[in-house]
């Protein structure tokens, strides 16, 4: 994994590395550019991540006729091992979960239950679903959920599941894992964290004191139009990076024409080094600053990074 990791960020360093880390105030330091060149890639991050005035297009506007699908790539970055996710561009839908690290401390396998859950969706959609079939989130989560409870899985785990179906996403996610869909460069739908209390997300596990995927899970839908990206991803993701850099890494990708993979790699890559940051804010330290009273604390969490890339493209495409 170090390897494909540092293949990752090597391919990353030879798109776009200055224009990321000049618009982002990054930390690593960099070799001294050749004159003039500075200025060049300055120009360049401007006008790709520059702020828009045009406001993020509403929810219900009318959307042209013709079917929908997704394709999507991911790129997981581990730290612990501990996230695992699944994806079936037939079925349309795609999934994320993040093993809780404190059973670690325990002696606990942390990413039993994760993969449990990813393992049991991920069966049910290819075993289960009729070709065409629209597949529920919140089914397909509370299936995956009581399927790796009655196994006895150990341990705990967020999760986080979006579908495409016809013309509409659908979502359902408990604790922290989730996702942003992004119209325009601009965030129209994002997920926000169930937590009890600082850095401890509502989980699914098979015990007494595990949440429900009926009463707990979040779960929602919204029109999909032609050209929307949607962004899946573990804590490890969204503790690391604010959601006005998604949307500037996500519009910076569009122009350059990326890849979901090209995508899923560079914000992976982008969390992981600000994760790794002692010296900027980022959405863990400011929660952590409002919600824990941790005083002056500044920097990223380090963690499993999972990201998945959706693009929502027309279906003969």
């Amino acid at each position: 994994m170090e390897r494909h990791m540092a293949r990752t960020l090597f391919e990353i360093d030879g798109r776009i590395p200055d224009a990321l880390r000049v618009a982002f105030g990054l930390c690593e330091a960099r070799p001294a550019p050749a004159p003039g060149q500075h200025d060049e890639v300055a120009n360049f991050a401007a006008v790709l991540l520059a702020p828009r005035d045009d406001e993020p297009m509403d929810c219900d506007e009318p959307v042209a006729p013709g079917a929908l699908r997704m394709v999507f790539d991911s790129c997981y970055i581990t730290d612990h091992g501990e996230d695992a996710h699944f994806g079936s561009a037939d079925a349309g839908v795609v999934g994320v979960a993040d093993g809780v690290g404190a059973y670690r401390e325990q002696g606990v396998d942390a990413s039993a239950f994760a993969r449990g859950l990813m393992n049991s969706a991920y069966a049910d959609v290819v075993t289960a679903a009729a070709p065409g079939t629209h597949v529920c989130p919140r089914t397909l989560l509370e299936r995956a959920h009581q399927a790796t409870a009655a196994a006895g899985t150990p341990a705990a785990s967020t999760a986080a599941i979006v579908s495409l179906a016809g013309r509409t996403l659908r979502w359902a996610y408990v604790g922290d894992s989730g996702f942003a869909v992004f119209r325009d460069g601009r965030i129209l739908r994002r997920s926000r964290a169930q937590q009890h209390y600082f850095n401890c997300p509502y989980q699914l596990n098979a015990g007494r004191d595990s949440a429900t995927v009926a009463d707990d899970a979040e779960v929602g839908e919204a029109p999909a139009k032609e050209g929307d990206v949607v962004v899946v991803g573990t804590d490890g993701l969204f503790d690391n990076v604010a959601d006005d850099e998604l949307e500037r890494i996500v519009r910076m990708g569009t122009a350059l024409g990326f890849s979901p993979l090209n995508m899923a790699e560079v914000v992976a890559g982008f969390a992981f080094e600000a994760a790794r940051c002692s010296n900027r804010d980022t959405p863990y330290s400011v929660l952590g600053r409002s919600e824990a009273g941790q005083g002056f604390f500044t920097g990223g969490k380090p963690d499993d990074i999972t990201v998945v890339v959706v693009y929502i493209i027309p279906y003969y495409h």
